[in-house]
């Protein structure tokens, strides 16, 4: 399986900062020590032309040149520097070689299939709006990922690639559902805190809205309604690519997560949603998306496992491949209903 990073490029942030940007590395470093079967390599990053396919040239312009304003720099939660754009730009590359993996396969330049599964070991910035950014937040890695696949593959196949994006970081992916608000080729699903920033949310296709303290039971029951739903919705027009955001902020010891879902709650999360995208045949790029345990070495494991689960996934995406099941996925015993 491919994964993707971006962790070479530390920004300078002041001491006591809060976002955890050594969990990049730290995940990266356990990916590569122990899941030999993932390859790891160091994104590219994402051309202005790339990016301006889900954001304004003025937003683009002003953090490359380094004249956004003090205002937008607090919104954002980091001071501009060389490192922001670089990082920046790399995240959304990560996305965009993850899901051509994922669709294409290899680097999507020649290959007979996708690799069915792929991965960014950051990403999931779903804060970013088309004309700013936030929480975290400078540009909108799935939401250009997703149009720009949507071009490869209509120039390719001359058809319509439908997206979904799974978003169960525990925020609302308020700026995704900003971007394709009008876009009926783009599905979003947004399961987060209902108290939780953002404060003023937008409207995804799908909103599940949790309470506080929910807990692995209702988390999995709701989450089980969601994908029923999403489901049924595309009966007739199904998707052929998803993005899933991972995030491992509703775990228990969050510190800006307020739901109490455990280490097995998030990664039976985790099967459900690769199971189930795999018995549709629907290729996946994963994004880790937020994390913020009050134990650094907690949210790295969390992750960790989702990158397991995906492998697990990508591994039976290879046998149903090669031929090698001689079964439908249907009677995979981790196959969610």
């Amino acid at each position: 399986m491919l994964a993707y990073h971006s962790d070479a490029f530390v920004l300078p942030l002041p001491p006591g900062h809060s976002f955890p940007m050594s969990k990049y590395r730290l995940l990266r470093e356990a990916a590569e020590a122990m899941l030999p079967r993932v390859r790891v390599r160091e994104a590219l990053p994402a051309s202005d032309g790339e990016l301006a396919l889900a954001h304004e040239p003025a937003w683009i312009a002003a953090v490359a040149d380094g004249t956004l304003s003090a205002a937008a720099q607090r919104e954002i939660g980091f001071p501009w520097s060389e490192r922001m754009v670089e990082r920046s730009r790399r995240s959304v590359g990560a996305t965009i070689m993850a899901a051509r993996a994922a669709l294409l396969g290899g680097d999507g330049t020649g290959e007979a299939r996708g690799e069915g599964v792929a991965a960014n070991l950051a990403g999931g910035t779903h804060h970013a709006y088309a004309h700013k950014g936030s929480g975290y937040c400078v540009f909108n890695d799935v939401a250009v990922a997703a149009r720009l696949m949507q071009a490869e593959w209509h120039r390719r196949h001359r058809r319509l690639l439908r997206v979904l994006v799974i978003d169960l970081d525990v925020h609302q992916g308020n700026g995704t559902a900003a971007i394709f608000r009008d876009d009926p080729t783009v599905f979003t699903l947004s399961m987060h805190g209902a108290k939780n920033f953002p404060f003023r949310k937008e409207a995804s296709d799908l909103d599940v809205e949790l309470p506080d303290g929910c807990a692995d039971d209702d988390y999995l029951h709701a989450l089980d309604r969601a994908l029923a739903a999403v489901w049924a919705h595309h009966a007739d027009t199904p998707p052929g690519l998803a993005f899933y955001l991972a995030g491992a902020d509703p775990h228990e010891n969050d510190r800006l997560g307020r739901l109490k879902l455990t280490a097995g709650g998030l990664a039976e999360r985790d099967r459900r949603v690769l199971a189930a995208l795999r018995r549709r045949r629907i290729p996946v790029a994963l994004s880790m998306a937020g994390g913020y345990g009050r134990d650094l070495a907690t949210t790295v494991a969390i992750q960790h496992r989702t990158l397991a689960e995906a492998l697990a996934s990508w591994q039976d995406w290879q046998k149903w491949q090669d031929g090698q099941d001689g079964q439908d996925c249907q009677a995979m015993e981790e196959c969610a209903p």
